[in-house]
């Protein structure tokens, strides 16, 4: 049982993307293909039959390798909002549904770009922002996700470092006396990764859970394998989406090692489509 302190929350809203009876809603992480740009990507996704997905960064800003901090924020404060506009057209295009978009509150963020993010979410049609941030930048992005009503899952890694997300205490302490709009990204193989058991988190957190990242990993900071072969419980997590008829994204987030991107992924979306069928 998580130890967790004290704090009043309130209840997320039904989710934009209503499960039908017994379904559940199976997407993709677009870091999974982060060895293309977007338009092969999108072209991939319609080749694997994903149509709903958590866009990462990458996938929009025309940043690779090491680029320069202040570049990076000077581009965001003066990109017309149509780039984001036309991909969003190309994706809905091709019968593909941006439910959510990758955009990492970090500490030094001005917050003008904190503002920004939520823009370019609105623009690409994303109901949600997900964010690999600090614990306490949560409480800087409240007041931006409760203006433009759009929640914002914060984004676990194995690591257990100060100030990161990791643990379920992280998750509560970003979230204890803020808004329902701060809630919870949850990467189920980080999470096993690091020793805790996501389903359980998932039951008692489900109306706070935004996104699932599908992946699979071996406990003790082991590493990313196929899916099936580590100690990541994706069939029970998986199971658990079914029965309870949830609406929160399962999105794969392909990162062991494959010799073909397409293949692998192929592979991952038939062993989950296999369990929920």
């Amino acid at each position: 049982m998580y130890t967790r302190r004290t704090f009043t929350t309130s209840l997320l809203a039904a989710s934009a993307f209503a499960a039908q009876p017994g379904s559940v809603i199976l997407g993709a992480q677009t870091y999974s293909l982060r060895d293309r740009d977007a338009d092969k990507a999108v072209a991939a996704l319609k080749d694997l039959q994903i149509n709903t997905v958590e866009m990462w960064s990458g996938h929009a800003e025309p940043f690779s390798g090491k680029v320069d901090r202040e570049e990076v924020r000077k581009w965001r404060l003066s990109v017309p909002l149509s780039h984001f506009t036309n991909i969003r057209k190309k994706f809905n295009d091709n019968g593909i549904t941006i439910h959510a978009y990758n955009y990492s509150f970090r500490e030094d963020f001005t917050d003008a770009e904190m503002a920004r993010g939520f823009e370019f979410a609105d623009a690409l049609g994303a109901k949600i922002i997900t964010a690999s941030s600090n614990v306490s930048t949560a409480k800087r992005v409240d007041p931006f996700a409760r203006k433009a009503k759009i929640r914002v899952g914060m984004h676990n890694h194995s690591r257990i470092v100060t100030n990161e997300f990791a643990t379920p205490e992280n998750f509560l302490d970003a979230m204890n006396g803020m808004s329902k709009y701060i809630c919870i990204n949850l990467d189920i193989g980080h999470f096993t990764a690091a020793n805790f058991d996501p389903v359980e988190f998932l039951g008692k957190w489900h109306k706070r859970i935004v996104t699932l990242h599908i992946k699979d990993r071996r406990r003790n900071q082991g590493p990313n394998v196929v899916f099936g072969e580590g100690d990541t419980p994706i069939k029970a997590t998986l199971e658990w989406l079914k029965k309870n008829k949830s609406p929160i994204p399962a999105n794969i987030e392909y990162e062991y090692r494959g010799n073909d991107t397409i293949a692998e992924m192929r592979r991952c979306i038939e062993y989950m489509r296999k369990v929920v069928a």
